[in-house]
């Protein structure tokens, strides 16, 4: 991929992969890289598809009993000779260590997956104050995670609005939280994709009215 110049480029080519298109788009995403012959599709695993058997630590821990860890969504994808594997946040463990994140790079490594992303819950709607701290603290843990497993992308999302207030002041409120968020991820070669997981990105134009407003760098 062509070389990320500004913060704007930067999210809106992680919105570009995370999702396909037909037909010509008026965002200014990263040009295709020049292929040697043809290209190749690569399929890669959500751990999200096992939601309902793995560990769940977010946003509380899970009542239930797992029947799978994400070791196993590893093993299974490298049984059907899948390409890579999503690892989403919550099925990681409550306290995660350097020493962990590297036992689950050097599996998916020993078994030929790449990690292709992983996914956290975000919400950057939140009003100032210790909780919206706490969401900014979180995905710089986790852009951190990300490198040291050497997963490219992080799915994040944008938020709700807070009951009793405003959409445009949540709006705001968010795009100061991924502006924030995208110039430490850019440091440390971290691309974030803004998902359209409904609240303030239920429609294309919300969605659109975020992207538009990441700061040039």
């Amino acid at each position: 991929m062509a070389n990320v110049t500004n913060r704007r480029s930067f999210l809106q080519a992680g919105l570009a992969a995370s999702a396909a298109w037909v037909g010509p788009t008026p965002l200014t995403a990263a040009e295709p890289p020049v292929r040697n012959g043809q290209p190749h599709f690569k399929l890669s695993l959500a751990a999200y598809s096992f939601n309902r058997f793995l560990p769940r630590n977010w946003p509380k821990p899970k009542e239930t009993q797992p029947t799978m860890q994400l070791e196993d969504v590893i093993d299974f994808a490298a049984e059907l000779n899948l390409d890579a594997v999503e690892l989403t946040s919550y099925y990681f463990p409550a306290e995660v260590t350097p020493a962990y994140l590297r036992s689950i790079q050097e599996r998916c490594f020993r078994l030929g997956l790449d990690v292709s992303g992983t996914a956290i819950g975000n919400d950057f709607c939140v009003a100032e104050g210790p909780e919206r701290d706490a969401e900014l603290e979180m995905t710089r843990k986790w852009i951190d995670y990300s490198a040291m497993m050497g997963a490219p992308v992080i799915r994040i999302f944008a938020g709700k609005t807070p009951n009793g207030d405003s959409e445009a002041a949540a709006l705001d409120r968010c795009v100061v939280g991924i502006n924030e968020s995208v110039r430490y991820a850019a440091e440390q070669g971290v691309v974030l994709a803004l998902e359209n997981h409904g609240g303030i990105t239920a429609t294309p134009e919300q969605l659109l009215s975020i992207v538009r407003r990441v700061d040039p760098s």
